[in-house]
């Protein structure tokens, strides 16, 4: 009986997945993916708006901390965050509205 499972289309996709299994848990046939998030010289958007660090955060919702990290080179902007630094860069009176609105 064993020979017939093994011998059955079941058997062969079984002894298939295995073996892709273990090549995987070798690291074998990976394709390494990198997520590359831009990050915007948020400075640079602050001053081009001529905004105070203070004025910036408060219009924007950024805790102020947050934003010196970022200026000072302390801290990185995380993906959510770039986003939504390039948004301010790009339509930094809607952005304002939006949240005026909100």
């Amino acid at each position: 009986m064993k020979d017939k499972v093994m011998g059955t289309t079941f058997g062969q996709d079984l002894i298939a997945s295995m073996t892709e299994a273990v090549a995987h848990a070798r690291g074998e046939g990976m394709v390494a993916r990198e997520h590359i998030v831009e990050v915007p010289d948020v400075r640079a958007i602050r001053e081009g708006l001529g905004l105070s660090q203070n004025a910036f955060a408060t219009i924007y919702r950024i805790p102020l901390a947050t934003l010196k990290g970022w200026e000072q080179g302390r801290r990185q902007p995380d993906a959510t965050a770039s986003a939504y630094l390039s948004v301010i860069a790009r339509m930094p009176g809607e952005a304002r509205e939006a949240l005026r609105a909100a």
